[in-house]
């Protein structure tokens, strides 16, 4: 998630917490979707697939990314992640019992690209969805 615009930018489904399934696919997607054109904090909290070898290094390839964990029992730091991931859960993933991993992977890209990003409405973003802001931020620069 990017802060500015609460848009869910890079995701991975996985059957397992490694870093190859996980945080590097959705990593990998973050920086198709929005190229890091400046310096950038990569804020988690400290599961093994943000801190592992794997990842750590990857994120280091950048000179512009400096990567921030959560000290231990300090959930706050991470609370808009954790507050988008209780959105999904509630509002999509408790909701359905999903046939195949295929239909679950089509029902999050569906929850996440076509109602999250485009049509949920954030309160800190002046109750605009985050695609919304990004259009009326950007009108606002130009």
């Amino acid at each position: 998630m990017d802060l500015y615009d609460r848009k869910i930018i890079g995701w991975a489904l996985s059957e397992s917490m490694k870093a190859i399934d996980t945080t590097i696919p959705a990593w990998q997607m973050a920086l198709k979707n929005r190229p890091i054109t400046g310096d950038l904090i990569f804020h988690s909290d400290r599961g093994i697939q943000y801190a592992c070898y794997a990842f750590t290094d990857l994120i280091k390839q950048s000179s512009t990314v400096l990567q921030s964990m959560s000290r231990k029992g300090n959930c706050w730091d991470n609370a808009v992640a954790e507050s988008f991931f209780k959105t999904l859960k509630t509002g999509l993933i408790y909701q359905q019992d999903f046939i195949t991993r295929a239909i679950a992977k089509q029902s999050v890209f569906e929850y996440i690209e076509i109602w999250y990003n485009r049509q949920r409405r954030h309160s800190v973003l002046g109750y605009l969805s985050p695609v919304d802001f990004s259009k009326v931020s950007f009108q606002q620069v130009a």
